[in-house]
């Protein structure tokens, strides 16, 4: 039996050691393509007044035939041409109009054959739902009467629907707002075939212009064209019957916002000249009102190309920026400035102002509030009450201010200092609704008590609450603690008029379902959906979140499922999969924190490594890989010491458990992931095998930073050099896995990173397979290629890891 065995041995080593393999796509075992078929719930989505919920239905993957349409990818952007909408939105194919309360739903009528949905927008009074129908040729405009159930088509499939915001209401709910495409729009040029009539010439004048390595950028004249026309539209106001007229010329307009009265239309419209080096939301742009009958008001803002920002994550452009619409006013506009010249070297008292300005926009604008960190966003009350929020990437912090828009003069309140990666001190989020206008404003009772919904992590585990806080002192009241034994109850809103609280309640072997429940009066819960689990086959896997120390100390946390019929009893010691994803901190007591629930849902997406108890292993998954660095020190500059400390803390817990054999452990990881895995794997003997998908391993190819890091790469080299695995190939001697999406349009995780460290390892004699996804980007979609995916990641763990030991041992046997 071994001789037969060492003979296949042989010839799978022979057939996955040629250079290059002409492979179809493959599956995996049934287990795990059994986990993939399983039918997937719908989104749901739930009217205000809580009568009516829609369940919208898709098929979770794509084709790879739906990938391999036509695709332009420009300025930041993927644009399928012909259809004239993102090439990668993701579709759904049914809508349920469900009655809260009754136990079926109604199939929408008057739906397309095949349909592909996206875009949707309630309308005013959400009586209706609007939404775009993408047909072989072009992209729709259709609307669903909620009460009957009934989709009617409102346009034909001439919409432009690539640079988003295609769909917005009229304040009468009677007619839309559309984006559709200008007659007067030229062919664009297939630059496969253009011949060019001079070479492409970028200049910089001596300004510093450090930018991240984003892809998918305008190339050359003719991708300026052809992004120039695929941007341009006409805006038409369309009512209910069909009818339509123009509302605004062509122009290559961004975002589209109407004032909370509706009597303003606020739009965003690109200029030139583009960019070679940011995408198109760093182009110049302006910004101008009109009324709602598309007569210009005013020009609000222009804004040059943005190349040279300064260096660092809180870096900003100086004058007025993030115009936006007050939401408890009827026609307010709301912008800050930077106070620190939008440089975070620069030491300012206050970092960023907060300015308003009523219609029609022509008088002094007025100072609401300054913010010691920059500017994130503000929750708008009424006259007297406002809550702003700010952040400091520097020090994690984020302060929440109290304050009055109506008297600038008075002092405002900081009710929340933190850290905001110390998840225990969160206070949670202040609950909104929206207010007469349609617009969502805090949620205030007439004493001024404002509603908090929190995560509610602790030491002790993870209980969501719902508290009360009086703004006149303070004071904080808890209403509602969520305890349910065994199960996970997730706060999605509360209404404190109607005292109905909207939950979402799961287990590991339960499907989320939504709740309505009585806070004060204790009623409930109403069972408003009731969706099946669809994977039996790993319902009774045993989970748990397990505590561990590293070295120093530090209390790291994962997730541990046990392979399918496991008998803890026996304890047999069985291969595992640790799955990560490195975190940076600026502090130990945030690093150690647990925001892990055993009582989630077992959900095995495609990225997963859940799929893998089916098949024998134990799997270690979201294991903390803290990466800290306090006071001065950076995170990354005991980045690779605290990798492997990280790691082996996590082998060692589930060795003392006595669940696993060390000789055969495997780790993977996802794009930052993928780079801790290479790290590992070549500064460590702790692993049989990893697996890295869609990575970066060569930082010196991202020298003005990367993931947390914002020096660069000549402030600081040996940090860059480091912590690149590229550097160190001659130390991997362990069997790695590459994948990477052919298509990766994430910022610095080029193909090329993938390719250029396989040929380094190949060159050096490692163990190393790479495998290139068609079509895919930095997260994978067309299912051909994910069970693919699967089929790779199964069999290389099935001959690196799980028969590591019979190999090992028949070694042994063949010496002696």
């Amino acid at each position: 039996m071994r001789k037969h065995y060492l003979i296949f041995l042989a010839l799978l080593t022979f057939c996955w050691g040629q250079s290059q393999e002409k492979l179809t796509y493959q599956q995996p075992p049934e287990e795990i393509l059994e986990l993939v078929n399983a039918p997937t719930a719908p989104s749901v989505l739930i009217a205000d007044d809580g009568k009516h919920m829609l369940l919208l239905y898709s098929d979770y993957y794509k084709t790879i035939a739906e990938l391999s349409e036509t695709e332009l990818r420009l300025a930041g952007l993927r644009i399928n041409p012909k259809t004239n909408i993102g090439s990668r939105t993701n579709y759904y194919n049914n809508i349920i109009v469900k009655k809260i309360g009754e136990k079926d739903g109604v199939q929408a009528e008057g739906l397309p054959q095949n349909p592909r949905l996206s875009n949707f927008n309630w309308s005013p009074d959400q009586s209706k739902m609007a939404f775009t129908n993408t047909t072989s040729e072009g992209v729709e405009v259709m609307v669903l009467d909620v009460e009957t159930a009934k989709a009617t088509k409102l346009t034909d499939a001439q919409v432009n629907a690539n640079m988003g915001d295609v769909i917005n209401w009229f304040k009468d709910g009677e007619s839309i707002l559309v984006k559709m495409l200008p007659g007067d729009r030229k062919p664009l040029v297939d630059v496969s075939e253009a011949v060019p009539d001079g070479p492409t010439i970028s200049a910089n004048d001596g300004k510093k212009a450090q930018n991240r390595t984003y892809q998918d950028l305008l190339k050359n004249p003719n991708d300026e064209f052809n992004f120039e026309q695929l941007a341009r539209s006409e805006l038409y106001k369309v009512k209910l019957d069909g009818s339509k007229t123009k509302w605004k010329e062509t122009d290559m307009y961004t975002s589209i916002s109407f004032s909370p009265d509706g009597n303003y239309v606020m739009t965003v419209t690109l200029d030139k000249p583009f960019s070679y080096l940011v995408p198109y939301y760093r182009f110049p742009n302006t910004t101008a009102v009109f009324d709602k009958d598309g007569k210009l008001v005013k020009k609000m803002l222009e804004i040059p190309l943005i190349e040279d920002l300064p260096q660092g994550f809180m870096a900003e452009r100086t004058g007025m920026r993030d115009l936006s619409w007050r939401n408890d006013k009827p026609s307010t506009l709301v912008y800050v400035e930077a106070l620190d010249g939008g440089d975070p070297q620069n030491e300012a008292p206050y970092r960023d102002e907060i300015f308003e300005l009523e219609a029609p926009f022509n008088g002094q604008a007025k100072s609401l509030l300054k913010t010691k960190n920059r500017f994130a966003w503000i929750q708008w009350g009424n006259d007297d009450i406002a809550i702003a929020h700010d952040r400091w990437w520097n020090d994690r912090n984020t302060k929440t201010y109290l304050f009055d828009p109506s008297n600038p003069k008075k002092e405002p309140k900081i009710i929340s200092d933190r850290n905001y990666q110390d998840v225990y001190s969160n206070p949670g989020n202040f609950i909104t609704e929206r207010n007469e206008n349609g617009s969502w404003v805090l949620s205030l009772d007439k004493n001024n008590n404002a509603y908090l919904l929190g995560d509610g992590y602790t030491e002790e585990g993870q209980f969501p609450f719902l508290e009360k806080m009086d703004l006149n002192t303070l004071k904080k009241t808890r209403l509602y603690t969520s305890k349910l034994e065994g199960k996970l109850e997730r706060l999605i809103e509360y209404n404190p008029e109607k005292d109905q609280l909207l939950v979402r309640i799961e287990s590991p072997s339960e499907y989320p379902n939504y709740y309505y429940k009585s806070v004060i009066k204790r009623k409930g819960p109403m069972q408003l959906t009731a969706f099946e689990n669809p994977y039996q086959s790993i319902q009774n896997v045993h989970k748990e979140v397990i505590t561990y120390k590293r070295d120093d100390g530090l209390e790291l946390t994962g997730t541990l499922y046990l392979p399918v019929g496991y008998d803890m009893q026996k304890k047999e010691k069985m291969p595992m999969i640790l799955w990560a994803y490195p975190r940076e901190f600026k502090d130990k007591n945030s690093a150690s924190q647990n925001t892990q629930n055993p009582n989630e849902f077992t959900y095995p997406y495609w990225g997963s490594p859940i799929y893998w108890v089916t098949r024998g292993y134990v799997v270690l998954d979201d294991a903390s890989f803290p990466i800290i660095g306090e006071g001065e020190e950076q995170p990354n500059d005991t980045f690779r010491s605290q990798l492997v400390a990280n790691a082996k803390a996590a082998i060692n817990a589930v060795d003392a458990m006595g669940y696993i054999d060390t000789e055969r452990v495997a780790v993977g990881g996802h794009s930052y992931g993928a780079f801790m895995v290479a790290n590992l794997l070549s500064h460590s003997d702790l692993f049989a095998a990893g697996i890295a998908r869609s990575g970066a391993y060569n930082r010196t190819l991202t020298p003005f930073g990367f993931q947390s890091e914002e020096r660069n790469y000549w402030e600081a080299p040996e940090v860059y050099y480091t912590m690149s695995p590229f550097m160190h190939s001659e130390k991997m001697k362990t069997p790695l896995l590459l994948v990477h999406g052919e298509a990766d349009n994430n910022s610095g995780t080029y193909p090329m990173q993938s390719e250029r460290y396989f040929n380094a390892l190949k060159g050096l004699g490692a163990t190393v397979r790479l495998v290139m996804l068609p079509k895919e980007s930095h997260g994978y979609r067309a299912k051909e290629s994910i069970l693919h995916l699967l089929w790779e990641q199964d069999q290389w763990l099935e001959k690196y890891v799980k028969q590591k030991e019979e190999v090992n041992s028949s070694n042994v046997s063949g010496s002696n």
